[in-house]
């Protein structure tokens, strides 16, 4: 089986493109820029190509005629979608549009990753089916990515996933383990909100359940993340533990403390007892999770 991966130089991207390599796939590859990680023990392609731009994209698929399309690529900071609205509409939604038509027309199956923020926030705890609202703009347009996945013509899944962690490789931005780790280090005191609640995905779950739903031919929507419920500040307590620092570092707050340009949803996390049903999908936990970082 061929793959292109689109986003293939984010963080996902590249953790997914490793696993499927190393599961013998057939990969090709498309980022923005030079590919920043080379697994130089395998043999694959890469192309530097925006998906924004439907002609570019289209000549790669034509050429390579993948048999599914793991679309990753998404313009995924929340602040900068809130102030950059045509930008993110054009890469989320127009971008998404792009690749479901290249994948109509060489008749590739579609894999479409999606985030907790399409959920409003007020219920948490959220199953594949319940009903979708928003509270920023990039949750508006990661639900319109989805509505056009769900009208395409081919095969298609929607994975849905929450606050991915995990070592940062090349070219990825840190998260919330490294932030508090860093700041901690420093001897910095730190405001973490405590009114979020959210099921943290350490990132070789997510892709690894991403292996399975190809594995196993999974068609709908997956809901992939970790089995814990905590908010950010239970996260930076547990990673001051893991590393012997300073707690009395970090200040519980709430959302209000913060002027942030977009709003976030008070309570996510997922219900995955349909991956583990379906998938045989079963997450590390969270300590095991710091423990494969930095262990």
């Amino acid at each position: 089986m061929k793959i292109f991966v689109t986003g293939a130089n984010g963080f996902l991207g590249q953790y997914l493109i490793k696993q499927l390599l190393d599961k013998n796939y057939s990969v090709v590859a498309g980022g923005k820029g030079a590919a920043r990680v080379l697994f130089a023990q395998h043999d694959y392609k890469y192309y530097p190509v925006d998906i924004t731009d439907e002609l570019a994209l289209n000549r790669i698929v034509a050429a390579e005629r993948p048999t599914l399309i793991i679309h990753t690529a998404a313009m995924t900071r929340v602040d900068d979608c809130e102030l950059n609205q045509n930008e993110s509409f054009k890469v989320n939604v127009l971008g998404t549009s792009y690749v479901i038509r290249c994948a109509e027309r060489c008749g590739s199956d579609l894999i479409h990753l999606s985030t907790d923020f399409v959920f409003d926030g007020a219920k948490g705890n959220y199953g594949e089916e319940d009903a979708l609202g928003f509270v920023n703009w990039y949750g508006f347009t990661k639900i319109e990515a989805e509505q056009l996945v769900k009208a395409s013509s081919r095969p298609w899944s929607i994975v849905r996933t929450c606050l991915v962690y995990g070592n940062a490789l090349q070219g990825t931005r840190s998260n919330i383990i490294s932030w508090v780790k860093s700041k901690l280090e420093k001897n910095e005191r730190i405001k973490v909100v405590d009114d979020q609640l959210r099921t943290p995905t350490y990132v070789e779950d997510l892709a690894k359940g991403i292996v399975g739903m190809i594995e196993k031919q999974a068609r709908g929507i997956f809901h992939i993340s970790g089995n814990e419920i905590y908010t950010p500040y239970d996260m930076a307590q547990k990673t001051a533990d893991f590393f012997t620092l300073d707690k009395n570092l970090i200040e519980r707050v709430n959302a209000s403390t913060f002027r942030e340009p977009a709003q976030r949803p008070p309570k996510t996390g997922f219900n995955i007892e349909k991956a583990k049903r379906e998938l045989g999908f079963e997450p590390i936990s969270f300590e095991d999770g710091l423990k494969k970082m930095y262990g």
